[in-house]
């Protein structure tokens, strides 16, 4: 089922992914309420009116999609966009629900090393670790934070890659592959096992 959905990244290194998710939303990007490569040119405006046009994209939508990309700390917005859909946000009489979210891990240079790491646990399988660094606390504090702690293997403790984060990590590909299962997992943790997560929804 479509979901409405919103795409926080950083401009300068993600536009063109952007475009490539909303093209791989196929009819449901007609549900897509974000920028566009046809959007108004918001940058010589002021902070409170580039807010306000944010708010207006966002307080509607039911899944955020952020891609997580090597500078975007360096964006103003991103993780103002992730705090604003965490919140339930109370205008006109109606209240937002916290939002879904799933992180796009763009690929750099043909790879996804930058900020993901595989490894083989004890089973032979791979496990991922994660440059925790390079993104916003208000994104990592929301990655391995199920509780009770929701395993992919007991034994070696590694968490499950959907429903072991509130906010999950997908690589680029495999996310274009299928965006639906992934924004449909998302939306489903914010409905069903919202309660089974300890959510960080400040920046602070």
């Amino acid at each position: 089922m479509a979901r409405k959905t919103f795409i926080s990244y950083k401009y300068s290194e993600s536009a063109f992914l952007r475009d490539r998710i909303i093209s791989a939303l196929r009819e449901d990007a007609e549900y897509y309420q974000g920028e566009t490569s046809d959007s108004e040119d918001m940058s010589d405006k002021t902070n409170q009116r580039i807010a306000e046009n944010l708010k207006n994209m966002i307080f509607d939508t039911s899944v955020t999609i952020v891609i997580l990309s090597p500078q975007m700390k360096k964006s103003r917005w991103i993780d103002w966009e992730i705090e604003y859909s965490l919140k339930a946000i109370s205008r006109d009489g109606r209240t937002s629900h916290t939002n879904g979210i799933v992180a796009v891990i763009k690929k750099v240079n043909g790879d996804y090393s930058w900020f993901k790491k595989s490894n083989l646990d004890y089973h032979g399988n791979i496990a991922c670790t994660y440059n925790m660094e390079k993104t916003f606390d208000i994104i990592a504090k929301n990655h391995f934070n199920s509780i009770p702690p929701r395993w992919h293997c007991d034994y070696c403790r590694t968490y499950d890659s959907l429903y072991g984060s509130y906010i999950s990590f997908i690589e680029e590909d495999e996310f274009l592959s299928d965006p639906e299962k992934y924004i449909e997992n998302a939306y489903i943790k914010s409905q069903e096992y919202i309660d089974n997560y300890e959510i960080q929804k400040t920046r602070g």
